[in-house]
């Protein structure tokens, strides 16, 4: 966790000083939602526009969310495509449609990732409308998923979905810089699912709050994509590196597999260099599947005696959530199915 982490899910009050600031973002943030509002009133797309996404900074789930609600709809006859900004990318045409083999450098780590573990097509813009419009006349599919779309209002949408870390909940309560808040605690009043990751949490009184727990799933090999138990991981001395918003969820999550850890957390979008991966002769190197995009150009020509390995791990939600979230995709005009 980064020292601004620190500071900003604790009482202490350091950043206090920078109240000022937290107060220009805020009125900023509240003219932007106002202006893309308006713009986004006078849009329309073809087809359903889910948005997932949170109202603090940093990692709370979102992309576990975006693909296990895309196996969903895929299950369910539909054919979703991903939207995405595309952090850490340096893509200079938009749209872009990025594929499991897309050079993370161009396309950004999470939309590289997204494309492999789903297979649906992902759509990179900085204007999300600009590439779902795109995604439609190409009949890329019939329902968009914006992926860390919340306040991207000049996106028209149809169904929100907030994910809440239920652990580190709002911080201190306070707006970036001081804290962590992008928008306010009741900008929740207005979306369609609270997604609380970890557990409920009783301070937010929504009618549809679901709880999502995120659970390992598969150790994989950087390198060679063979896959190994769980169980080996019990005992066993790991290096974990983690450049996500949230890096203690990854080392605990190792540390309850059994693992013997020694962390690394890194800045989210870290551009990793062959020393990030360097371990003794006796550890194993454990990293996330975001992560895992950017390094295995870094281990070409290793093989499969190279301990570098990939813990993947997937989103549980409740049976009745999904029923809910079709009856009300159900309910919206574009909808078809």
């Amino acid at each position: 966790m980064t020292l601004v982490d620190r500071l900003w899910y604790s009482q202490r009050r350091p950043l206090w000083p920078l109240w000022p600031l937290a107060w220009l973002y805020r009125r900023i943030a509240a003219r932007r939602r106002r202006q893309g509002l308006a713009l986004a009133a006078g849009r329309q797309l073809p087809a359903p526009v889910i948005v997932v996404g949170n109202i603090t900074a940093g990692g709370t789930g979102k992309s576990p969310l975006t693909a296990w609600l895309v196996d969903f709809l895929r299950d369910q006859g539909w054919r979703p495509v991903i939207l995405t900004r595309g952090y850490g990318g340096t893509s200079t045409r938009y749209p872009l449609l990025v594929t499991p083999t897309t050079d993370p450098a161009e396309g950004g780590d999470e939309p590289v990732m997204l494309a492999q573990q789903t297979g649906v097509p992902v759509v990179v813009d900085p204007d999300r409308y600009q590439g779902g419009r795109w995604a439609l006349e190409q009949d890329l599919g019939d329902v968009l998923v914006c992926d860390d779309g919340l306040q991207h209002y000049r996106l028209p949408r149809d169904l929100e979905l907030a994910v809440v870390d239920a652990r580190r909940g709002f911080g201190n309560g306070a707006p970036i810089p001081v804290g962590p808040l992008r928008e306010p605690p009741e900008r929740l009043d207005s979306v369609d699912f609270v997604i609380a990751n970890g557990e409920a949490l009783p301070a937010i009184a929504h009618p549809r709050q679901v709880v999502m727990n995120l659970q390992p799933a598969v150790l994989r090999h950087l390198y060679t994509g063979k896959t190994c138990p769980l169980t080996d991981l019990a005992g066993r001395k790991v290096r974990a590196v983690a450049g996500i918003g949230n890096p203690v969820r990854f080392f605990e999550t190792l540390e309850h597999l059994g693992a013997r850890v020694r962390g690394r957390a890194l800045p989210d979008h870290h551009r990793f260099s062959a020393a990030d991966l360097e371990i003794g002769p006796d550890e194993w190197l454990v990293m996330t599947a975001k992560d895992a995009v950017k390094c295995r150009a870094l281990g070409e020509g290793r093989g499969g005696e190279t301990a570098h390995w990939v813990l993947e791990v997937s989103a549980s939600l409740p049976e009745d959530f999904g029923a809910t979230l079709l009856d009300r995709l159900g309910k919206v005009p574009s909808a078809s199915k």
